[in-house]
């Protein structure tokens, strides 16, 4: 249990301790032990009363340390050490006097505590006065806990705004707080304590460097960093390296001694990273590189990182050169190149160190315009092109034309605007230092170069700029052959400034491509022609038009073969035609025909190439309509374009042939079920007489309008072609016979007939007469031997013409056929003849007469007919002409018209002149199966196989 006198003492908390309540309380107290255990073992951020602390607790313990001295005889300070100052002696004293011992123990840590009480007092003097503003600022808002308190402390402002409190820093370990103070970027108070410990840091001076802030400028800090000795490859210790406190070797002894008796291991810091010994110059240069490292990564920025390769450097530190110049170089690009303040993209040096050459000098010019490049060129690449020429020399590969060749490069990459302001800021008027392309032959070759490389179809303003400046700095150019490059490159751009103009631009690379290609020059002429103006700028007047062909002919110039202009290859006629092509094209027929009166160069066409121009041209409109109709779209477009050459066969078949298309689409005739038939499938159409049977398929009775379809045939290009109107003849009446329209059938086979007829007293060719017989007679047997066709006597006549018109081959077939049909017709007249006499000679109709015979006399049934018939296959079908193609027609048109249409075949049997075959029902379906054969058509007796039919 403490005294009574001790607990004024023990009652006072840290914070109430002043200088004047130390001094009552333990100047009164005789135990020295226990005063200097007491000041020991109070701390307190005051400075003042820790100092009072420290001055009584020295004072306590300085008789213990005397004492010791003279019984053991230890010398004074000032004298030198005596060799009998024995440890153990010493030793062996404490431990009789174990109060003692514990005194000049506690004198030892108080006198290392006053040390660094001194040291504490020296750091806040050196702090800036803006350090802790903030924090005093925010304090005035707040209240003062000890405002009320019976004994406040005071303390220095200094000290206040030091961030390590006094009580911290004097019982941590150094280390730490030196690690803390360079955090806090105090490096004035940071050199106090080096300079006042720096033995006991030295070891770990690395560890402190290393907590420099990244975010520090390195100018602050630099004064600490590392150097090479100039005289041995190592590093340079500093000043500080030894430093420590002064104290009595006496007072060591006694102080170490009195430990060992008490049983006190002194305590070591030991760390990983100490570092006695001093590094290798190799070593500083790996710990510069690191540094470096630590700042662009943890800050990015390349100032300060390039301010600390710089400082070793200058230090002798080696191994940074290179280094160095790649953070000068990207310091550059990331805070001098145009537009870095506003770049979006991060910059690191493992980034630049993995870029090609001719990538980092477009990104140092890649936000530059066409004013500021040739100044970013000057003061942002060529720096870095040198440097990559003094390091190509440093190891050992030399390329004197390593710059030039990396520029030159670039500007042949580089927009045509960007080009032409680098040629203006190399003109030879300028000094050398301030020319980007120094040498003159070297920018002739670029600036042709660039212009015949460049795929711009827009620039020729700046092209002419380029082109220009060649002109103005290069008189006379130095090379005879520069100088017919420079002639050829003048022709050039005025053909390109005409291809603009037109809005058919070709690039630069294209006149020479097309130099001695004419069909290249051919189809830029006719780009030329057709689109010239383009679709915003259409030509609508005829100044327009004889202004595009002035410029046409300008390209046709003829001239020297290297001097020729875009289209120097195609004759002046050619580029007239395709002039007039173009201009046919547009369907400005009207100013087609005032040129065609008042232009000398389109007049000078003869009539025969104007008439080919335009029926190509009315040929192109007429495959791209999407409608027949000639009265609206490129149809009229094509009809119209006919109007301009004079009137000539070949016009008028092509006009005749638009007006059958426009008939063949008002018909309604179907390329495939629901689409209507386009006039390009009209025109591909290897038989057009299949055209017509298609229309007399979709139509039910296109028939009954034969001189329509006559003269559609007619204009699809068959005019004067008697076998084309025999065979439509042959179509129509098959079509009428579909109907039941035997009327109609029979009056077409007789105008067939007789078309046949009179071609035998022509001179038409026997090939075509016999075709044209061999439809006539298929026909008339087809429809003579009809069993719905009544009419006898036209039926025979019918029969007759088959037998006066077929081969010799049929015509057994046909007489067997005419016999029946003979033998019928008497048996009916021997039949009218006796109901006659009967009646008293009155007449009797001829259906009434058929009526009694059929009961009287009954015919061979249709079945029994057909049992015998047969016609061998005609060869008509086996001849590649048209006669086969027609028949094949023919036979379709047949097979798609049932013979039960018209008329019901319930109907059949109420009919007086029926024949008993047709109204039995055993013979039903005998009546079905003639009408079967007979739907057939004149396709199967034409020869079709029977697969076809």
């Amino acid at each position: 249990m403490a005294s009574p006198s001790y607990t004024p003492w023990l009652s006072l908390a840290d914070s109430e301790l002043t200088v004047e309540n130390v001094h009552e309380h333990l100047d009164a107290l005789q135990d020295d032990l226990w005063v200097a255990a007491a000041c020991h073992d109070r701390l307190v951020d005051d400075v003042e009363v820790q100092q009072a602390l420290l001055n009584i607790g020295l004072q306590r313990t300085s008789q213990a340390v005397q004492r010791c001295k003279d019984a053991l005889n230890l010398p004074s300070a000032d004298c030198e050490s005596p060799e009998s100052l024995q440890l153990d002696a010493a030793v062996a004293y404490f431990q009789d006097l174990p109060i003692d011992a514990q005194l000049c123990r506690l004198h030892g840590l108080l006198l290392g505590r006053q040390h660094r009480l001194v040291t504490y007092v020296e750091m806040c003097k050196d702090i800036p006065d803006d350090f802790g503003d903030s924090a005093d600022e925010d304090a005035e808002w707040e209240d003062d806990p000890w405002a009320e308190s019976s004994g406040g402390q005071r303390a220095s402002k200094e000290a206040l705004n030091f961030p390590v409190t006094l009580s911290a820093f004097l019982t941590s370990d150094l280390l730490q707080s030196a690690c803390y103070i360079a955090i806090q970027a105090l490096f004035p108070s940071l050199r106090v304590l080096l300079d006042r410990h720096g033995a006991d840091l030295w070891p770990y001076r690395f560890t402190i460097y290393d907590s420099f802030p990244a975010h520090v400028d390195p100018s602050q800090y630099r004064d600490f960093l590392p150097r090479v000795s100039p005289t041995e490859d190592a590093e340079l210790p500093p000043s500080w390296r030894h430093a420590k406190l002064e104290v009595d070797p006496s007072h060591i002894l006694i102080i170490n001694a009195s430990a060992d008796a008490l049983g006190i291991v002194p305590s070591v810091y030991s760390a990983s990273s100490a570092q006695d010994a001093c590094l290798t110059s190799g070593e500083l240069s790996a710990w510069y590189i690191r540094r470096v490292e630590t700042i662009m990564l943890s800050t990015g920025i390349m100032d300060f990182a390039l301010a600390v390769i710089q400082h070793g450097a200058s230090q002798g530190v080696p191994e940074l050169d290179e280094l160095g110049e790649d953070l000068s170089l990207l310091t550059r690009l990331v805070y001098d190149a145009p537009g870095a303040g506003d770049a979006d993209e991060e910059w690191t040096m493992e980034r630049w160190k993995s870029m090609e050459p001719a990538t980092i000098v477009r990104a140092y010019t890649a936000h530059s315009t066409a004013e500021s490049l040739p100044n970013d060129i000057l003061h942002l690449v060529m720096p870095y092109l040198y440097v990559l020429e003094s390091r190509a020399e440093r190891s050992g590969n030399p390329n004197p034309r390593l710059h030039t060749d990396l520029l030159y490069d670039f500007i042949l990459t580089a927009p045509l605007e960007h080009v032409a302001s680098i040629f203006e800021a190399s003109k030879p008027t300028s000094s050398a230092s301030q020319r980007v392309i120094k040498d003159d032959e070297d920018m002739a070759r670029l600036a042709l170069a660039c212009l015949y490389g460049s795929n711009s179809l827009d620039e020729w303003p700046t092209m002419s700029r380029i082109f220009e400046y060649l002109m103005i700095f290069f008189k006379p150019l130095p090379i005879s052959s520069l100088s017919r490059a420079l002639d050829i490159l003048d022709v050039h751009l005025e053909s390109g400034e005409i291809l603009s103009r037109w809005s058919v631009p070709a690039p630069f690379s294209w006149f020479l491509q097309s130099r001695n290609n004419v069909s290249e020059q051919r189809a830029w002429a006719n780009r030329m022609a057709r689109r010239a103006g383009g679709s915003n700028d259409e030509l609508t007047t005829l100044e327009d038009w004889e202004w595009l062909l002035e410029d046409m002919l300008k390209l046709a110039g003829k001239g020297d073969s290297e001097l020729r202009g875009a289209f120097g290859l195609l004759s002046v006629n050619e580029v007239i035609r395709i002039f007039f092509s173009g201009l046919l094209s547009t369907a400005r027929f009207d100013v087609a025909n005032i040129m065609l009166r008042q232009n000398r160069h389109v007049s000078s066409l003869t009539p025969q190439t104007i008439e080919e121009i335009c029926l190509t041209s009315s040929r192109e409109f007429y495959d791209n309509a999407n409608s027949g109709n000639y009265k609206v779209g490129d149809m009229k477009s094509a009809y119209d374009c006919l109007e301009v050459p004079a009137l000539s066969e070949q016009i008028a078949k092509e006009r005749e042939f638009i007006e059958a298309t426009s008939r063949l689409s008002s018909f309604n005739v179907m390329s495939r079920p629901g689409i209507p038939i386009s006039p390009i499938e009209i025109r591909l159409t290897k038989d057009r007489l299949s055209l017509v049977s298609r229309l007399l398929v979709s139509n039910y009775d296109a028939y009954k309008h034969a001189e329509v379809i006559l003269d559609l045939v007619y204009m699809l290009g068959f005019r004067g072609d008697v076998v084309a109107e025999v065979k439509t003849l042959a179509m129509l009446a098959d079509a009428a016979l579909q109907s039941e329209d035997f009327d109609r059938a029979y009056a077409t086979s007789e105008r067939m007939v007789k078309t046949v007829l009179d071609m035998r007293h022509t001179n038409i060719s026997d090939q075509k007469v016999k075709e044209a017989s061999e439809v006539c007679w298929v026909a008339c047997y087809q429809l003579g031997r009809h069993p719905e066709f009544e009419a006898i006597d036209q039926k025979m006549v019918l029969l007759g013409r088959s037998l006066e018109l077929c081969p010799p081959e049929q015509l057994h077939e046909v007489l067997s056929a005419w016999s029946r049909l003979e033998k019928e017709d008497i048996d009916l007249r021997e039949t009218r003849l006796m109901e006659r006499e009967a009646l008293g000679g009155r007449v009797v109709p001829q259906k009434r007469a058929a009526a009694v015979m059929s009961g009287e006399s009954r015919q061979p049934s249709l079945r029994s007919r057909l049992a015998d018939f047969h016609l061998p296959a005609t060869p008509l079908l086996n001849t590649p002409d048209a006669a086969a193609l027609a028949s094949k027609t023919f036979k379709s048109v047949a097979a798609n018209f049932p013979f039960s249409r018209g008329r019901p075949m319930s109907d059949w049997g109420s009919e007086s002149n029926r024949s008993d075959s047709r109204t039995r029902d055993g013979d039903s379906d005998v009546s079905a199966q003639a009408t079967r054969v007979f739907s057939k058509g004149i396709g199967w007796l034409l020869g079709a196989d029977e697969e076809q039919t």
